[in-house]
């Protein structure tokens, strides 16, 4: 038996995302001679090691910028590049816990009317995640009570996490399916960098380093919240994370009800039987072409980009002679849709965020955070080498979300904490203390999941602009998966006091970093830590 178990523990110990890498060198290779025998153009597979850098968006700064102009003026150029939404700031609402999202979320399903869109990375299989599946099915038997089933819901999550064990997403929502086939959709996006040998190599749990979908946008009617967090039950006690609710946004609803269903539309079906099958004349993710799936994927999904652009620039035109119709709830807020799908061709958050990061000048402190802190070289470099005041949010080892993990993973937490390392080193060597802070974000039986960033110009007290959504600034969301954020920028007092204090909440649980912090016990990293983590650092 000793020589059998020798071998078998040889196996998995290749299944680490280090080596990772290797087995899809292996199948690109191979793919792409197989791909230039079907005479299909160049692979368009995401680097894995190497980061591409992407130019940012041309500036249209002018000579002289001081930052007192409007903000319209300030950051009217994303309306060039992505669909921008005009609406009142009045109709959103920021949430600060777990529990408020996950209320607002069931008091939502149980009064729709004519859809619910789910987009997540999974859903949970314990009480709570039961409980919110059971206010679909009241929903949904509600809607048939009129004889008018006019209520859809769709449901979008990915076919590796999704498919994790024997009860799992897809067992959760079987029942709905089975139950209303002509109201119900699941769709599991997989990813095209999953294919040939690294497929059939990895196991569950390893095989979600290489790329998944993990969008979080949830669609209520014409309401949406837009979050980092998860469709898991830490998610609604005690993860902390950042939502927005915006309420009666109907144009931006059905912007996010389109590009969830276009990426549905590449993805993979659930049937009722828990199979799945590829919509009639779709490519398929990793048994078709790895070029032909992402040119039709990037096709379908930035369809509905631009379609939502120029419809909006139209309606701009339009309305540009005309005040706005509703004095009592003035629209003085942008929504920007941000999207980022690496292994598709589509880059425009990577671009928007760049811009926003060089343009950060001396009138303006940047509030971000990441739960996972491992920002790409080009943010990293853009943060170091900006004028504007920096303030970055990140976990504290006890509220990772790998704390205590088994096996590997649990020495991912030790890997953040070299990282974060590297980079206050970085900061010091620059002499940029004064301008770049780190803070650790600490709070007991909790973990620690908030992305995005607050913007503030010209002295003011409260931000104009935030970032919020599924990216977490590192090489995975810039790369490997699927993202997608909004950027809100508003002249709404009330909003950019809610901003304002969803920023304060977060940032009073936290410890300003010092050479003092890495000193601690708790601290150490270990040496096999310190080899392994630039392998692996794209893929975590």
């Amino acid at each position: 038996m000793a020589a059998p178990m020798k071998w078998k523990r040889l196996v998995f110990s290749a299944y680490t995302p280090a080596f990772s890498w290797v087995f899809t060198r292996i199948t690109d290779r191979f793919f792409r001679a197989h791909d230039r025998r079907r005479g299909s153009a160049v692979l368009l597979l995401a680097p894995l090691l190497a980061e591409a850098d992407s130019a940012p968006l041309a500036s249209s700064r002018p000579p002289g910028f001081t930052g007192v102009e409007s903000l319209h003026s300030r950051f009217h150029w994303m309306a060039d590049h992505v669909p921008a939404f005009k609406v009142p700031g009045g109709h959103i609402r920021v949430l600060h816990s777990p529990d408020e999202f996950y209320q607002a979320m069931k008091a939502r399903i149980k009064t729709a009317k004519s859809r619910v869109v789910m987009a997540s990375l999974y859903l949970g299989t314990g009480p709570l995640e039961q409980d919110l599946v059971d206010c679909m099915e009241e929903a949904l038997e509600r809607s048939q009570e009129d004889h008018t089933p006019d209520l859809k819901v769709s449901f979008l999550l990915d076919y590796t996490r999704g498919s994790r064990g024997k009860h799992n997403s897809r067992t959760m929502l079987l029942p709905l399916l089975q139950r209303f086939p002509e109201q119900m959709r699941v769709s599991l996006y997989h990813t095209p960098d999953l294919r040939g040998l690294l497929r059939l190599l990895v196991p569950e749990r390893f095989n979600e380093t290489i790329g998944v979908q993990h969008i979080k946008a949830y669609l209520f009617d014409n309401s949406l919240i837009i979050s980092g967090a998860n469709l898991s039950d830490s998610y609604f006690t005690n993860r902390q994370d950042r939502y927005v609710l915006l309420e009666d946004c109907k144009e931006v609803a059905d912007f996010f009800a389109e590009l969830v269903g276009a990426v549905g539309d590449v993805s993979m079906q659930l049937l009722p039987d828990n199979s799945v099958e590829m919509m009639e004349g779709r490519v398929h993710p990793y048994k078709g072409n790895r070029a032909d799936f992402s040119e039709s994927a990037q096709r379908r999904i930035m369809e509905v980009v631009n379609t939502a652009r120029i419809r909006q620039s139209m309606l701009k035109t339009e309305c540009s002679d005309h005040p706005d119709s509703n004095g009592t709830s003035p629209n003085d807020t942008w929504i920007f849709p941000l999207v980022q799908m690496k292994p598709l061709g589509i880059h425009l958050d990577e671009q928007v965020t760049k811009r926003l990061l060089t343009e950060a000048g001396g009138d303006a402190v940047v509030y971000l955070t990441s739960g996972y802190f491992n920002l790409t070289r080009t943010y990293m470099q853009l943060v170091l080498g900006a004028e504007a005041d920096y303030r970055i949010l990140m976990a504290s080892p006890e509220v990772n979300g790998f704390f205590g993990a088994k096996g590997v993973a649990g020495a991912i937490p030790e890997a953040y904490v070299h990282l974060a390392r590297q980079f206050y080193n970085k900061v010091c060597q620059l002499g940029q203390q004064s301008r770049v802070h780190l803070h650790e974000y600490h709070r007991p039986d909790w973990t620690f999941h908030a992305k995005g960033l607050w913007y503030y110009v010209g002295g003011r007290d409260c931000p104009c602009l935030t970032l919020i959504g599924s990216p977490n600034f590192g090489y995975r969301s810039v790369h490997r998966d699927l993202e997608a954020q909004i950027a809100i920028v508003t002249e709404n007092e009330e909003l950019q006091t809610q901003l304002q204090q969803e920023q304060e909440v977060l940032y009073q649980s936290s410890t300003q970093v010092s050479n003092s912090t890495f000193n601690q016990p708790d601290r150490h990293v270990k040496l096999w830590v310190k080899l392994v983590t630039p392998l692996i650092k794209n893929f975590f």
